[in-house]
């Protein structure tokens, strides 16, 4: 995903926080070619695996010159988010503005755990992808996708039970262990289940819960 894409974002109504990860607006043929561009990506990723994202094959399937694959999505790691983003608006949209409670109505102990327990789906069901994108670049965790946009619903919510404290650090340390390495060796060579994974994230809430009691069972 490009720096314009990142930054590009839509509040819905009633929405705390805006989306992000849209595509600006852009030319017909610019975003058709954004369209077989990531057609061509989820394709290959889907047939080959994530390992095999190729810029220079993406670029040829999708009938575009490999400059144009570069300029639009940078290096392979943002085409790996972009691909990533094309899944997401509606991950968002169901945590900003969806029912409780995962979205708005719920306490917020419940919508953290609710917001983390689906983040954790997220990243198995697209750990591959996203260990391409972060072992690519160092910084892509942080300056590509959706981080900011986790790492900012994270901290609103953590500062209504917690008023005072450093809810950014917080959060960051909430999504540490969704990073794709961690996450991936806890998974294939440390033998841990999604379920004991989600299991670790309520213990971590229980110190979170006002009186330091669990989160919703």
């Amino acid at each position: 995903m490009t720096h314009d894409d990142a930054t590009s974002r839509r509040r819905p109504a009633g929405a705390e926080l805006p989306l992000v990860g849209g595509p600006p607006a852009e030319r017909a043929d610019a975003a058709q070619n954004r369209r077989r561009i990531l057609a061509a990506a989820a394709a290959m990723v889907a047939e080959r695996g994530p390992d095999a994202l190729s810029m220079d094959e993406v670029a040829k399937a999708a009938g575009v010159g490999v400059g144009t694959v570069y300029r639009r999505f940078g290096d392979r790691a943002g085409l790996a988010y972009a691909v990533i983003d094309d899944r997401e608006v509606q991950f968002q949209a169901a945590f900003l503005q969806g029912p409780p409670p995962l979205g708005p109505g719920a306490g917020a102990p419940e919508r953290i755990r609710a917001f983390l327990h689906a983040l954790v789906d997220r990243t198995e069901d697209q750990l591959g992808l996203l260990l391409v994108a972060e072992m690519d670049s160092a910084d892509a965790r942080f300056t590509e996708g959706s981080y900011e946009l986790y790492r900012q619903h994270l901290a609103l919510l953590v500062g209504r039970i917690r008023p005072g404290a450093d809810v950014r650090w917080l959060a960051d340390a909430l999504l540490a262990p969704l990073a794709a390495n961690l996450y991936g060796y806890q998974r294939r060579t440390g033998g841990m289940s999604v379920a004991r994974v989600k299991a670790g994230y309520d213990d971590l809430l229980a110190g979170l819960a006002p009186g330091g009691g669990a989160a919703a069972p």
